[in-house]
Order: structure tokens, then C-alpha cells, then sequence
């Protein structure tokens, strides 16, 4: 694979810009040593698979790291919105670098997509992949996904109060627009006013409206783990990074 093929798969721009970035020194790559060369020569082959830790370039003094498909976890912090064309409130995706967002991909859409949307008030992990497959099987109401969610109730539940509401929720609450019932896989009540509520649907505003259905409101909301994969502790708001094989293997089950 030409050398300017690879920093257009990842993102860096049109195949004229990516020969440019080459042959006017702004590329330097890895060898098997992990020792950074700079590479002028836009033609030069290289197999990304041929190298043990992967293919690592830099391109203006930042380390990358070649991936065929991107799978990224990110820590979306509130008032940002998970849309590429958002209404009132910052995009999520202008936390992620130019070349994640610019990553082609087959037809209109370009860049990493959002699995599935977290509101603009709510915080917690937001997964993002250019891989089509997986975003389906992630989204997919067939493959019931679950999501754990930390809510934080405006009022106190205590006692038969609480039973009662956790019995609710995991037994199906009727929404006002959906005549189907929608039911929590688990609810624990983690305090008075702290609700962990783990589902497999995801229907528009759908934490805050069950809870709302059984008398209560969402002060606050978080998203704390997807299927089998935690929000990593050292993925900070507003941050993100690439999943490793072994969160993916999480995710995958």
C-alpha cells in the first residue's frame, strides 16, 4: 500500500493532499525498531500488518496509529449535542481530531458515526466506528444491547415507595406516544436518589420518560457502561481514544 493510500484511508485529506503532506516532510514513519524516519516519498509501499506493534507514522509531530476501521469510545460531557449538524449546541464530533471525522467511507457520509445518540444533557460513553457491520449489530434492536445508565431521581424513594417504582420499571411502563410497554432489564436503587437502571431499547428520551411514568424526574444522567465494556476510567469528559481488541471482544461478546 502506497504510503499516500494509507494517510488518505485515515483521514488526512484528498489523495493530492496526502502526497503533498509527504513529499513536503510532514510525514515521518515507524520501522520495525519504532524508530520515526521522515519519509518524503509519497510511493514508498508499506504493509501496515507487517509490523508488530502496528503501523505507526507521525504526521506535524503527532503520533498515529494506522486502523483499517476506526472503533473509538469517547466521554461525552453535557451540553454537547451527538448530531454532525446540531440545533443549538456544540457537535459532539468537534471533540474528535480532523482525521476521524474526514475518514472515507462508502457513500455520502464521511468520518466515524455516532452508535446510537446520548441527549445534550447527558454525559457518559459514546462509542463512534466507521465499521458498518458493527454499528448495526450495536444498534440493532434484535441484538438487544444492553446499556447501563446512573440516574440521579429529583425526589428521595425510600422503602415500599422504592420497591414499588423498581418493580415498575423492570415489569413495563406504558409511554404516552408508544402503546407497547418498555421494561428495564435490571433497576437498583444505589441510594434514595440514585437509580442504576440497565436497558436494552433505546426509544426517544426513554430513561427520562420511564421515570417520569412512575412519578419521579431525572436530574442528572449518565451512561455508564455498554454491553460488557465499562467507560474506561482513563477516558476523561470530553476525551476519547481507540477501543483495544480486548474492549472490542467486550462489546462483541
Amino acid at each position: 500500500m502506497r504510503l499516500d493510500d494509507i494517510l488518505f484511508s485515515q483521514g488526512f485529506g484528498t489523495r493530492r493532499v496526502c502526497a503533498g503532506l509527504v513529499q513536503h516532510g510532514h510525514v515521518e514513519v515507524a520501522d520495525s525498531e519504532n524508530v520515526f524516519h521522515l519519509e518524503t516519498d509519497a510511493s514508498s509501499d508499506w504493509e501496515p500488518s507487517l509490523y508488530p506493534d502496528g503501523f505507526n507514522f507521525k504526521v506535524d509531530g503527532r503520533i498515529w496509529r494506522y486502523q483499517s476501521l476506526a472503533y473509538v469510545v469517547l466521554n461525552k460531557p453535557a451540553g454537547i449535542e451527538c448530531s454532525q449538524k446540531p440545533s443549538a449546541w456544540p457537535s459532539v464530533y468537534t471533540l474528535l481530531p480532523a482525521p476521524l471525522r474526514q475518514r472515507p467511507c462508502p457513500g455520502k457520509v464521511q468520518g466515524v458515526q455516532a452508535v446510537g445518540r446520548l441527549d445534550q444533557d447527558t454525559t457518559g460513553m459514546l462509542l463512534l466506528s466507521d465499521d458498518g457491520k458493527f454499528l448495526h449489530r450495536m444498534t440493532s434492536p434484535k441484538h438487544h444491547m444492553p446499556k447501563v445508565y446512573q440516574v440521579s431521581l429529583k425526589h428521595a424513594v425510600v422503602g415500599d415507595m422504592a420497591n414499588a417504582m423498581l418493580a415498575r420499571l423492570c415489569a413495563g411502563v406504558v409511554l404516552e406516544d408508544d402503546p407497547q410497554p418498555v421494561k428495564a432489564q435490571a433497576a437498583e436503587l444505589l441510594s434514595p436518589t440514585h437509580l442504576q437502571l440497565t436497558l436494552t431499547e433505546g426509544k426517544f428520551h426513554q430513561v427520562k420518560r420511564m421515570v417520569a411514568s412512575v412519578g419521579n424526574r431525572v436530574e442528572a444522567l449518565h451512561r455508564s457502561q455498554i454491553g460488557g465494556l465499562k467507560l474506561p476510567d482513563d477516558v476523561l469528559p470530553g476525551q476519547w481514544r481507540w477501543l483495544t481488541a480486548q474492549e472490542l471482544q467486550l462489546l462483541r461478546g
